[in-house]
């Protein structure tokens, strides 16, 4: 006999580290990927990808639960609500346990199914189902139970031949009996047994594989993988009904039993009398495809892959209301590109060797103060697999997006204007593939100061492209510089003051540019050929102080001067070495660094491949956060990009899992003095975060004193905003009354003064 105790418990409460814990948090999250449902007396809970939502059918109240709440950014594959208990409970595809207590709020991570002994891929949580205060929760292993009372395990069942692990898709209470449907033949077992956990306890009902089971009032009912439903006859199965298609949900709910089908929903009374009958093209089109259905009184709910959820009257449904939180079209965001007032987002991505297909077609979206706007692929030209965005910095209302394989989508007021392809443009399609393949491969792009646009064009000869602020294309050849032009692949472009460009390439490091004297130089792997430990380039950033930051695949390497380009014949970038534990050690070694971001005080925002995101200092010796997944709301390790309002300091970062932001306050230095401004004013008592003195330029001097002119703060600025957290020198909360902020240029030329109002 094979058993498991759980011997002891591990509950996992959420806690960020004390240095994190108090830092301000967003999430971006797409919730169109209906997972499961469940529902209270008046509430409807979804569970999308890796996240919650709930509406109130009485209110239409929508309420969201994401990683930034403190849910994991795994994948979610099932979801219940207790309505005894006030609970929420999400099941995780690794086993991952969560509860959301309704009362308070308060999230609690339950590992124990994670810590098991088991093969990783058995663990998947597929149904929870309620009796007694007693969960059973149905894995890919077997069932264990859980005590809604002490949140603790019981025991574990595995009900397999010979106390064989089994996957067991759902279990169900029928007349004082568990049935669980298993890819083994559904088996019972009597409640009241003690030793459940002895297999032979657990008996046979019928053979085969079977995706549910469920009670409906006086009849149990059973859909096998092949979606034929049966109804129990006091001894055994019976089969009465083929669906067209597998059933892939099915559940009962006010005396009525919901079977789910990719494009049918279909609605039996406690009879077995089909009632409704809804089809993917009554509730939107036909390419819709259906993951779950349930009722919250007279309203059916139903769930989606793509779309989220929809709802409408259960007795009459013929219009259907999406019902689902605002957000990207899915969480697996490629690129970003964050204006003053705007963050757009794209989909498309291609693999590590620069591989696009199998191409996508999921068009474009953007976030701003109105919410978000998702551009479908219908509406920018077929353009597919659009793998970067780019806003106009002196023209917000601009945007372009590089499609690796259709060319250069231009959009204008939200609305896409039109696309360069090698028809209408100095755009060009790849070579290699024959000359009737058309494949325009665009990824970086770049403005220059003079509003030029640079685009790089892979896999042909004349890789650098450059659209004027004209309307005439130029290009320019790359296979002075490049082994092998036609077949190389652009990661990212920079301009520096110079106007020199900066490029990343997938096999020949960084190339340099200067457009005035047509020279280029290059840096790649070699210590007298550019010291780069690997020519696969896949992020390049320029720093405040002339500096060029060099993500590759195998760490990270700096060109402390990007002026030597026109001095120096042989360019060289150095690794950043710092003493960890009194040794010397290389920042980032060998780590696949994605992602480069320079926020307004100089610090260098680092994404990598599976180690999450880094916030290192100006100079790179200190590192002041390490987020990952452990310690933050990031929804996974996996980072694919990082862009950083210049006017909020809020910093964006893009992950396979997800998007969130980061608000913190390097904004970049203004030119003056004339537009500073202070925030929040006044500080009323409920609010418990610091106070921003914004708009100001680089190295000023920020006094900040009561109206006695006692002193209680002084700083330097370093970049565009500095903030207070309202203390005497962090001595003690300052009193009421207003205070003076004296603002000062480094070399005295020029003044500001501000007042805020402290409310205790």
């Amino acid at each position: 006999m094979k058993k498991i105790f759980f011997c002891g418990f591990f509950l996992l409460l959420i806690q960020f580290c004390e240095a994190q814990s108090k830092l301000s948090w967003q999430g971006y999250f797409s919730f169109n990927e209906i997972k499961d449902v469940s529902e209270s007396a008046t509430t409807v809970f979804a569970a999308s990808e890796n996240a919650l939502f709930s509406r109130n059918a009485s209110t239409n109240i929508l309420k969201s639960t994401t990683t930034v709440d403190g849910l994991s950014g795994q994948t979610i594959s099932a979801v219940y609500y207790s309505e005894a208990f006030k609970k929420t409970i999400i099941g995780y595809e690794n086993g991952l346990m969560i509860l959301v207590n309704d009362a308070d709020g308060s999230i609690l991570k339950v590992v124990d199914i994670i810590n098991k002994q088991l093969p990783a891929n058995t663990k998947k949580i597929n149904h929870f189902m309620e009796n007694n205060g007693l969960i059973y929760v149905s894995c890919d292993f077997g069932i264990v139970q859980f005590n809604l009372k002490t949140s603790q395990f019981g025991d574990t069942y595995f009900i397999g031949d010979n106390g064989a692990e089994i996957s067991v898709k759902q279990t169900t209470w029928f007349n004082g009996f568990i049935f669980a449907a298993t890819s083994s033949g559904i088996r019972k077992a009597d409640s009241a047994n003690t030793n459940l956990i002895d297999y032979k306890q657990w008996s046979i009902v019928n053979g085969g594989d079977w995706s549910s089971v469920e009670a409906l009032d006086t009849e149990l009912i059973a859909v096998n993988t092949s979606g034929y439903i049966h109804r129990f006859n006091s001894n055994n199965f019976v089969g009465f009904l083929q669906l067209p298609q597998a059933a892939v949900d099915m559940r009962a709910k006010n005396h009525n039993l919901f079977v789910t089908t990719a494009n049918t929903v279909y609605v039996y009374n406690n009879q077995m009398v089909l009632n409704r009958q809804i089809a993917n093209s009554q509730v939107l089109d036909n390419t819709l495809n259906f993951s779950c259905a349930t009722a919250v009184g007279n309203q059916i709910f139903i769930g989606t892959k793509e779309k989220g959820m929809f709802f409408s009257d259960l007795n009459n449904a013929t219009v259907f209301e999406n019902t689902t939180p605002s957000g990207p079209v899915r969480n697996n965001i490629f690129a970003i590109d964050a204006g003053s007032s705007v963050l757009w987002t794209v989909y498309g991505d291609y693999d590590v060797t620069y591989n696009p297909y199998p191409l996508d077609n999921y068009g474009i979206s953007s976030y701003n103060a109105s919410g978000w706007l998702n551009i479908p692929y219908s509406e920018v030209y077929d353009a597919k697999s659009i793998t970067r965005v780019l806003v106009n910095p002196n023209n917000e209302k601009q945007v372009y997006a590089s499609s690796f394989f259709s060319g250069l989508l231009k959009i204008e007021n939200d609305l896409p204007s039109s696309l360069y392809n090698e028809k209408n443009s100095g755009l060009e399609s790849i070579t290699t593939e024959g000359p009737n393949y058309i494949d325009v491969r665009i990824n970086a792009t770049v403005f220059d100061k003079t509003g030029n646009l640079w685009v790089t064009n892979s896999r042909i000869k004349n890789g650098l492209k450059v659209l004027k602020t004209n309307g005439q294309w130029g290009s320019y050849a790359m296979t002075s510089i490049l082994d092998n032009a036609e077949e190389e692949n652009y990661s990212s472009i920079a301009v520096d003051r110079n106007n020199v460009k900066w490029i990343g390439t997938y096999k020949n490091g960084v190339v340099g540019f200067n457009e005035t004297t047509n020279a280029f130089k290059k840096m790649t792997i070699g210590a007298d050929a550019g010291n780069l430990p690997i020519a696969d380039v896949r992020t390049i950033a320029l720093d405040t102080k002339n500096q060029l930051w060099i993500g590759t695949t195998k760490g990270l390497r700096v060109l402390s001067n990007v002026s030597s380009f026109q001095s120096e014949s042989q360019l060289k970038a150095n690794p950043i070495i710092i003493t960890e534990d009194d040794l010397a050690q290389e920042l980032l070694y060998e780590q696949f660094v994605t992602s480069i971001a320079v926020d307004g005080a100089n610090n260098k925002w680092i994404g990598t491949a599976d180690s999450g995101v880094f916030m290192v200092s100006p100079n790179g010796q200190e590192t002041k956060y390490h987020f990952t997944i452990n310690n933050s709301p990031l929804p996974s390790n996996y980072i694919n990009d990082i862009k950083i309002n210049a006017k909020t300091g809020e910093v964006f970062i893009a992950t396979n899992k997800g998007l969130v932001s980061f608000n913190g306050i390097a904004t970049e230095a203004n030119d003056d003095l004339s537009h500073v401004y202070v925030y929040p004013n006044p500080v009323r008592p409920t609010y418990s975060g610091t106070v921003k003195v914004a708009g100001l330029i680089d190295k000023a001097n920020v006094k900040i004193t009561d109206i006695e002119g006692n002193l209680v703060y002084e700083i330097t600025s370093s970049g565009g905003t500095i903030e207070w957290d309202t203390t005497a020198f962090g001595k003690y909360k300052v009193a009421s009354g207003v205070y003076m902020v004296f603002i000062s240029a480094e070399d005295g030329g020029e003044t500001k003064v501000k007042k805020v109002m402290i409310i205790r």
